[in-house]
Parts: structure tokens; sequence; C-alpha cells
């Protein structure tokens, strides 16, 4: 019993990341193939019920933790700041009164990644139908974010590239592109300001995954540690080994 519980430990952690009934199907065929050299206390509809009591309960923590309004903006671990070189920028600015433009924009950094963050649940959804038996056995043996260690190692160049036209995208829609070319007018009429050079989309998507996986690693010692996370009897089931 004990091997099935924290074999299904990543599957029910990313539950959360499905919204339809096709991302839950496939989450069930994953179960069953995990679950293969299990003692069978616990069958895969039982499992799959549980995965859909996960998604109900947690309602994907991380994705709708960042996904929203000041999720990015407001919290101390994953807000963004300015690019460094645009944050030396800010220093030489604020000496004439510029530095509000520099503020205005690392908020549009901020709300690009919120936008963007949940369009990449599939992503995890996809990482996890990758994984194998011998993955879950590393993550059995592990630390308590062995399972975020797999999802960064697997997915975490994938999740890049997908996430740099989302990011693009979002960038424009919150106006920050247009603010930081605007910004960067009035900054070089500031005398002798050294040049600004800056890559946006590159900054938001390497932060904002950053804080996703620093809250996902959050989320899983909680459900690997806390019983008061296990809500319902078939969540107590399988991560706590039938207590």
């Amino acid at each position: 019993m004990k091997k099935i519980c924290v074999l299904l430990l990543p599957l029910l952690l990313l539950a959360g990341c499905a919204s339809t009934s096709g991302m839950l199907d496939e989450l069930e065929q994953v179960a069953g193939q995990i679950v293969l050299n299990g003692d069978g206390e616990l069958s895969v509809s039982e499992i799959s019920q549980g995965l859909k009591e996960a998604l109900a309960i947690g309602s994907s923590q991380v994705v709708q933790k960042l996904g929203q309004s000041d999720g990015f903006n407001t919290d101390p671990v994953a807000r963004i700041p300015l690019p460094t070189a645009l944050d030396r920028a800010r220093d030489v600015a604020s000496k004439v009164g510029l530095s509000g433009g520099f503020d205005s924009l690392e908020t549009r950094l901020n709300r690009a990644a919120e936008i963007a963050t949940p369009k990449a649940k599939s992503l995890f959804l996809s990482a996890i139908r990758q994984m194998t038996v011998e993955d879950a056995k590393g993550i059995l043996t592990g630390p308590d974010d062995a399972a975020t260690q797999f999802f960064r190692r697997t997915m975490g160049s994938q999740l890049a590239l997908e996430m740099e036209p989302i990011v693009d995208e979002s960038l424009g829609q919150v106006g920050a592109v247009r603010a930081f070319n605007d910004l960067l007018a009035q900054y070089r009429q500031i005398p002798f300001a050294p040049p600004v050079e800056a890559d946006l989309t590159d900054h938001v998507v390497t932060m904002g995954m950053d804080g996703i996986f620093h809250y996902i690693a959050e989320e899983e010692k909680a459900i690997r540690t806390d019983p008061l996370r296990r809500t319902t009897d078939l969540l107590r089931r399988v991560f706590g080994g039938g207590s």
C-alpha cells in the first residue's frame, strides 16, 4: 500500500492542473500504468476518483495561486523584478524623477506572468504521461521536492519554449512592450545615461518558471507531510496508507 501511495504522489500533486474530462481520462491511464506492481488494495477506478477529488479540492493550487491578479505581483517570493539592466537604469532615472515609469513596467511584467501561467498546465500533464515506474521509484526514495525536481528536469526546457509566445502575447496585452519603448525613449534623453538592453520575454519566462516550481515544491512537501491536507477518506487512503 505504501508503495502505491508514494508512486501516486506526483499524479495527485498536479491533478489540479487538468481541467477537462479528456485530461482526466489520460490521468487515469497514467495511474493504471504506475500501479501495475502494487498490491491491489486500491483499484485503478479508486485512484482515478482520487485524482478527481484532488482536482476538485486542490483546484490547481499552484496555477490558481499565481495565475490571478496579483498572484505574482504581490507575492514576496514569486514577484518578478526588473531585469538587472533596467533596475540599474531605474537608479539613474530616479535622479531626474523618472523612476515611476520603471515601477509601472515592473508591475506589467508581473501582470504578463499572471496571464501566461494558467496556459502552461497542459505541459504538466505531458510530463506525467512520460513518467516511468523507475522515475517514480526515484521520487519514492528522494527528498521532499523529488517530484518537483523530476518535473523541472523533464519539462523545464519545453515549458520555457512553449511559454515564450504566450508571454510575448501577454506582454503586449498588458501594455508592457509599449511602456518599455516609451520608457527607453525618455531614458535616452538623460545626459550620459548608460545604454540599456533587456529581453523582457526571456526574463518573464525564466522568473515566472522559478516562481511556479518554487510553489510546486511547497505543495509537494505539504502533501507528503501534512495529514490535514487530506480532506476526504479517499485522499487519506491514497496519501496516508489507509490512515
